[in-house]
């Protein structure tokens, strides 16, 4: 590789996401879509070599545009596509308050764990969770507090089981 290049590239190692965009801007005449510095610094490294040592042969060109012509590259649709009405009618999902995890039972439900000579009996809220009188945000909350060391608190309930088992 070129030495001046190589250089070029070795003084990107060390500079801001801000300069990284900057330096995208000059080379790709765009501005970039993405604050990632690793993904920032691959490409500007990209541009430069190719820029340097020439760009893709015609023949990968070619084939690169047969495979993206191939493919389906859209990750979103685009705006305007899910109108708004078809939005608001049944089925749509509240997406300001978090949603319940479907490991969970039904809220009223009693999870029940023995542990040495204890019976540890909890109830299912719809918001939370109940023992011993008091209210707590979920089940680890309450594992921890039984046992006084980090459990995963559906793992401790038996309500679901380790990945490696």
């Amino acid at each position: 590789m070129n030495p001046a290049v190589n250089s070029a590239i070795e003084q990107l190692r060390g500079s801001t996401v801000a300069a990284l965009k900057i330096r995208f801007r000059e080379l790709f005449g765009e501005e970039s879509k993405s604050s990632n510095k690793q993904f920032l610094f691959r490409r500007i490294a990209w541009r430069m070599q190719a820029n340097a040592e020439g760009d893709l042969s015609e023949r990968a060109r070619r084939r690169a545009s047969e495979i993206a012509s191939d493919a389906d590259l859209r990750t979103r649709a685009p705006k305007g596509f899910v109108t708004e009405s078809s939005c608001a009618g049944e089925g749509s999902v509240d997406h300001s308050r978090p949603q319940r995890d479907w490991r969970l039972p039904a809220p009223g439900t009693l999870l029940t764990r023995r542990l040495e000579d204890r019976q540890i009996v909890v109830k299912v809220l719809g918001d939370g969770f109940e023992y011993e009188s008091r209210r707590y945000r979920s089940l680890s909350a309450i594992a921890r507090e039984v046992t006084g060391t980090r459990w995963n608190g559906l793992l401790f309930f038996g309500l679901t089981e380790r990945r490696d088992a």
